[in-house]
């Protein structure tokens, strides 16, 4: 789960982060209010999406050669502004898409005076089970770009949770940002804060960029994103009221209500498969075959009917599904439960794109009856191969 930089920023600020001031506002009137209660003379007016790149990102609505989903304000008046361009207008950046995503929050901040850029982030690292702290003196650069053409500039810092944060990881840290003299020590201080934040939160990602260091001689985290493993979020119901709806895929939604794992994709042929290997799996050999998947879609190992019938809905309700292949590997879940799901899924959904049908495992026989006997135009395969050979014949003949 993703939150915007505001919130993200709420939260850093209870274990001790420094932030700049700033308020959230819906609409025009609480932008200019918010502006007013801020020291100024300087403000950033700051579009709030689920997606980087906001500062470089256009609007669709407006002209191709105005500004991008971060400005700054120099009165009051700019505020008003800028709010009214940017609020219920879509902005495309290079993480949107080309469809982009509409402003419907900002975030309105102090004017801060730079004197240098600094890029910090923390993502769990699988491969030797740590959380590795990512730092790079090329803040407020996109860090792909940085790790292509200068990789040498970025700084690996692994820490072991079972040990925690400890002096000489901050310390590492202020060495690979340069810093010396109270910047270092600071560094190093408000490195273990964002660790403390990162781990009590169980968060799988947070990024700061920049990290800047003012004119005045701090250190400020200016931007940030947050997101957060999903499958502790039972533990953080503060965090789980920040979700915002509006930035999420409808289906998506839909999907998490019946314990679904759904992501949309760009194909034509819709997915349906226990088990998230056997779901890649699956998507792979589609494109082995010359089409492209239109979705992941994992109904995981105690799929009932109802179940199956919301994720025929779920797929069906993307324009672009051609087809649909359903592949499931009964052990836990039971072939016929599967077959009667489908059918009856068929049924209520008066299917109408070609539909293939994978089943292996326990009672498989009688769920290939089932589907044999439903009296539907269901297409049988004999494994994993077959089935994606025969789901690509029948989406080629419909187009």
């Amino acid at each position: 789960m993703n939150v915007h930089e505001y919130q993200a920023k709420e939260l850093l600020a209870k274990f001790g982060v420094g932030i700049p001031a700033g308020i959230a506002a819906l609409t025009v009137e609480e932008a200019v209010a918010a502006a007013k209660q801020l020291p100024g003379p300087l403000y950033v007016v700051k579009a709030q999406i689920h997606a980087g790149g906001r500062g470089k990102g256009k609007f669709k609505e407006l002209p191709a050669d105005a500004k991008g989903g971060v400005r700054l304000a120099k009165s009051i008046e700019e505020v008003e502004a800028f709010a009214k361009e940017m609020l219920g207008n879509t902005l495309v950046t290079v993480q949107t898409g080309e469809a982009g995503k509409q402003v419907n929050r900002l975030y309105i901040t102090d004017g801060v005076d730079i004197a240098k850029e600094y890029y910090l982030s923390m993502v769990v690292d699988r491969a030797s089970s740590r959380v590795a702290m990512i730092v790079s003196t090329e803040g407020g650069m996109d860090i792909e770009e940085v790790a292509h053409s200068t990789p040498e500039k970025i700084a690996t810092i692994t820490i072991d949770p079972a040990e925690g944060f400890m002096p000489h990881h901050g310390r590492a840290v202020g060495y690979a940002l340069k810093l010396t003299g109270d910047l270092n020590k600071q560094a190093g201080k408000i490195a273990e804060q964002l660790y403390n934040a990162f781990v009590a939160l169980d968060c799988d990602m947070l990024e700061i960029n920049p990290l800047v260091e003012t004119k005045d001689g701090n250190l400020l985290v200016l931007d940030t994103k947050m997101s957060f493993d999903s499958n502790s979020l039972y533990r953080h119901p503060d965090v789980m009221a920040l979700r915002d709806e509006t930035e999420e895929d409808p289906a998506e939604i839909e999907a998490s209500k019946y314990d679904l794992a759904y992501i949309k994709l760009d194909g034509n042929i819709g997915c349906m498969v226990n088990g998230a290997g056997l779901a890649m799996a699956t998507m792979d050999i589609i494109k082995l075959n010359g089409e492209f998947p239109a979705n992941f879609l994992d109904v995981g190992g105690g799929a009932t009917t109802e179940k199956v019938t919301a994720a025929f809905k779920i797929i069906l309700k993307d324009p672009a599904v051609k087809g649909i292949l359903v592949n499931i590997f009964g052990g836990i879940m039971k072939c016929d439960i599967i077959a009667d799901g489908i059918v009856a899924a068929a049924k209520e959904v008066n299917l109408q794109v070609p539909l293939v049908v994978r089943l292996e495992g326990t009672n498989v026989q009688q769920g290939k009856d089932i589907l044999a006997n439903s009296g539907l135009p269901i297409v049988p395969a004999n494994d994993l191969g077959d089935a994606a050979k025969k789901i690509v014949a029948e989406v080629r003949k419909v187009a």
